[in-house]
């Protein structure tokens, strides 16, 4: 089929276009698990079988598929053997597993999927299409799906709309989305994976392909959901649930889960454009500890380099770096920094000099180096995608990681970002490696902040190997999570922000970033006491949690020579410390971070399971019931790790709010109320805390407060135990190194039923635990209590019943 557009005026056509469709299937063959479908126009189909519930469809318009290379796909992904039974009729294909069959239309390839039981869950409304123009090539591969009645959507990562998709028309492309909305589109990260559920069944899809890509939800309802691409060739993958945690499981299995990080980066991070010189960052630490607010982690942002120039120090300002990061170290700190991509163009400056001297920097397709303005006037970028850059990249930081003892990094402004230009980025005509396979930057574009932070995960992991790295990065692409914490970006310091922190923290982790956060109280702006209060409350429950700000920007006052300093007295603001904004809310603002200190044991085993499983850290509604319309429709309240629902305050000045809690029974975790889920329920405010729930019989450990990870050896956990029946994780390890993947490890499962507790121990990690204070919540008259047989001394007071037991117990029994 072919279009033709005419400008007019002009004799001639400004382009002309060409779709290609199936025609009727001529040729079938199977290799393996791998079926390849020819038509007579040589589009064609081929379909990987990797497991019986995970299918990957590719497509040709021209007979050539492109060579199965993927800087997505996890290293340890391979198919499994599944037993397939093959069939056809007049009219179709049949590939059929222990858990789904494939139906494959042999007039014009359009695929349909059932499960077992013979249920659609999902299938084409049209043929696969690619389009063609004269002027540019490939410009569109695109699939269109039926939408099921009642159907809704989730996940697509980095997006600041409603969590359910349904109606909304979305892209990917990584771009630098300062001061963004609720209609930003797009943000910083491509992640372009989405769960689909129908009549009940949970299904995913993961659109394999770096070039932007744009989604379309059932718009206006007209009963299709469409997926395209801007090139490259059409290549997803097909994950079969039921259930949506099942979903992103195989999500993980196919695009990898990360590894356990350090165990300090789960506490509280300081970070601000930008703390200098010395003598104002070891002060900011010594506000910590002289206030008793804990504290793991501060930031140093792009002034405390020369010039900007990266890998360097501004010795003016900090001229002796190793002996600063020691005496932070010596009061519990570690000290993070930031590394860009755009590398100052100076002769004399040894990182460009190097990076000249061994090509290491992108190019036009002319052969000139791509040059442009980010901190510096002037910058060069490293080709990111060219394996040589990739491992000169992971030496440059051997001097700042392995001598001076920075202990982690912060990847900015790799979308890659570029100033003064509309695009805000790089010019299509810009060259880069792709591992061999040279191709402009449309194809380039999405992974480069992917693949800049593999090069500094891989960096610290060489010239550290027995360290966990910490990497922190703004643009990333499905599969980055192997590599690097995120962040939502360049927020403000408003109630709308702050609800759209949580919406994006959650759609971020059931999108394959667990490893996330917001710059808590807003980036720009200068946030109300009530709000960065509630904003840090809020904080206490994701994974990453760090205040970051514009700052007053006296200290960033060396911005003169760029655009973005306008930005910045614009939104001219105090500082953002916890203690910033008064005796009140510096109370309340510990009282918070201490809890995020106290539940430690608790999200380090919610990281686990991330890592282990790929079960999502935070989870919207949806996922404790798939089934319950309301979990469906709520946007608030969220899952923290297995058995913690938070219910946030995103409003000012509120006394009460209305929440929703699935079905079962949850407990209030400060007034230890029970509810029962199902419906919607009425909640008091304090100032001091957000209203958090629990799940009946789960068990949640305790740490007691520390103003830094490590500063004490624990040897007791509190354990609150509360009344139902439920299976509770507890994993622990040295929070450093990697001596857990040799079994160095403990894992305690807890089982809770009616009147027994009982604990299963698997591993050989000893630690320094001795015993666990516990806490049974909800049990009404207890009676007698008997651990491992022996009768225990207990004291009950206003209906909590404490009592001690070696950490090694095996049964507790009530009476």
């Amino acid at each position: 089929m072919i279009r033709y557009e005419q400008t007019e005026g002009f004799d001639r056509f400004d382009d002309v276009f060409k779709d290609f469709q199936a025609e009727p299937v001529t040729q079938i063959n199977q290799n393996g698990q791998t079926f390849l479908f020819t038509t007579a126009n040589k589009v064609g189909l081929k379909i990987d079988i990797y497991r019986a519930d995970i299918l990957r469809f590719r497509y040709t318009y021209n007979g050539q598929y492109e060579r199965d290379f993927s800087y997505v796909l996890s290293e340890q992904f391979q198919q499994q053997t599944t037993e397939l039974k093959v069939s056809e009729t007049p009219a179709q294909y049949c590939i059929q597993t222990e858990k789904l069959s494939c139906f494959v239309s042999k007039t014009d390839l359009k695929v349909s999927i059932l499960n077992k039981d013979g249920q659609v869950v999902l299938e084409d409304a049209e043929p696969y299409r690619a389009r063609t123009t004269i002027h540019k090539g490939l410009i569109e591969v695109n699939i269109t799906k039926k939408v099921a009645k009642g159907e809704k959507y989730f996940g697509l990562g980095d997006k600041s709309g409603s969590l359910e998709l349904s109606g909304q028309k979305l892209q990917n492309w990584n771009t630098d989305a300062f001061g963004f909305s609720k209609d930003s589109d797009p943000l910083y990260r491509s992640i372009p994976f989405y769960y689909g559920l129908t009549n009940g069944l949970a299904y995913g899809i993961f659109l394999h392909n770096t070039y932007r890509t744009h989604f379309e939800f059932n718009l206006e309802s007209e009963g299709k959901t469409s997926f395209y691409a801007e090139g490259g060739e059409m290549d997803y993958f097909f994950f079969y649930g039921p259930s949506l945690e099942s979903v992103a499981q195989s999500y993980h299995h196919v695009t990898g889960t990360p590894e356990l990080p350090p165990m300090w980066a789960l506490g509280y991070h300081q970070c601000r454009w930008s703390y200098y010189p010395e003598s104002r960052v070891l002060e900011l630490a010594e506000q910590f500890r002289s206030q008793d607010i804990p504290c793991d982690a501060i930031y140093l942002d792009i002034d405390y380099m020369d010039g900007y120039r990266c890998f360097t120090w501004n010795k003016d300002f900090f001229p002796d770096p190793k002996a600063m990061i020691d005496a932070l170290q010596e009061k519990g700190f570690q000290t993070v920094v930031m590394i860009d991509p755009g590398i100052k163009a100076d002769d004399g400056y040894w990182v460009y000099d190097e990076g000249i001297e061994q090509d290491m920097f992108c190019k036009r397709t002319n052969g000139d180096l791509m040059i442009g303005p980010v901190w510096p006037e002037n910058c060069v970028f490293p080709d990111f995608t060219n394996p040589k850059v990739r491992s000169w990249w992971e030496d440059l930081y051997e001097e700042l990681y392995a001598k001076q003892g920075i202990a982690g990094f912060w990847n900015d402004m790799n979308e890659p970002a570029v100033f003064k230009v509309n695009s805000y980025t790089f010019p299509d005509e810009v060259m880069h490696d792709m591992d061999g396979e040279p191709n402009t930057h449309p194809r380039a574009h999405n992974i480069y902040g992917h693949q800049m932070s593999k090069s500094t995960y891989d960096g610290l992991k060489k010239h550290k190997p027995n360290m966990r790295p910490f990497v922190l990065t703004r643009a990333t692409f499905s599969g980055g999570q192997q590599y690097a914490a995120v962040w939502t970006g360049d927020n403000l310091a408003d109630w709308e922000h702050l609800r759209l922190a949580n919406l994006q923290c959650q759609r971020l982790s059931i999108s394959g970033f667990s490893f996330v956060g917001t710059d808590i109280g807003g980036f720009a702006g200068e946030p109300e006491p009530e709000l960065y209060l509630r904003w840090l409350q809020l904080g206490i429950f994701h994974p990453l949690f760090r205040t970051h700000s514009m700052g007053n920007n006296e200290d960033g006052a060396s911005l003169v020579d760029s655009e973005v300093v306008k930005l910045a007295e614009a939104f001219n603001r105090l500082d953002q410390e916890p203690w910033s904004f008064g005796e009140e809310t510096t109370e309340h603002a510990r009282t918070a971070i201490q809890l995020r200190y106290q539940l430690l044991p608790y999200l380090y085993t919610a990281f686990w399971q991330n890592a282990q499983e790929g079960k999502p850290i935070l989870r919207s509604l949806s996922f404790e019931d798939q089934t319950d319309e309301k979990c469906l429709e709520r946007e608030a309240e969220f899952l923290f790790g297995d058995h913690i629902i938070v219910s946030p305050v995103l409003e000012s000045a509120q006394k009460g709010q209305l929440l929703y809690l699935p079905k079962g029974k949850w407990y209030h975790y400060y007034t230890h109320e029970s509810k029962e889920g199902g419906r919607i329920s009425a909640v008091s405010l304090q100032m001091d805390h957000i209203p958090f729930f629990v799940r009946a019989g789960a068990v949640i450990p305790h740490y007691p407060v520390q103003q830094f990870v490590g500063q004490l050896k624990i040897t007791n956990i509190k354990l609150q135990i509360f009344a139902g029946e439920a299976t509770s994780q507890l994993y622990l390890d040295a929070g450093e190194g990697y001596d857990y993947t040799k079994g160095d490890y403990t894992l305690r499962t807890f089982k809770v039923q009616e009147m027994q507790i009982e604990q299963q121990i698997a591993g050989t990690y000893e630690g320094d635990l001795q015993s666990f204070d516990i806490e049974l919540i909800g049990w009404k008259e207890v009676k007698n209590i008997h651990i491992d047989g022996q009768q225990q001394e207990f004291e009950q007071v206003g209906g909590i019943v404490r009592f001690s037991a070696f950490a090694k117990f095996q049964s507790i029994q009530i009476d």
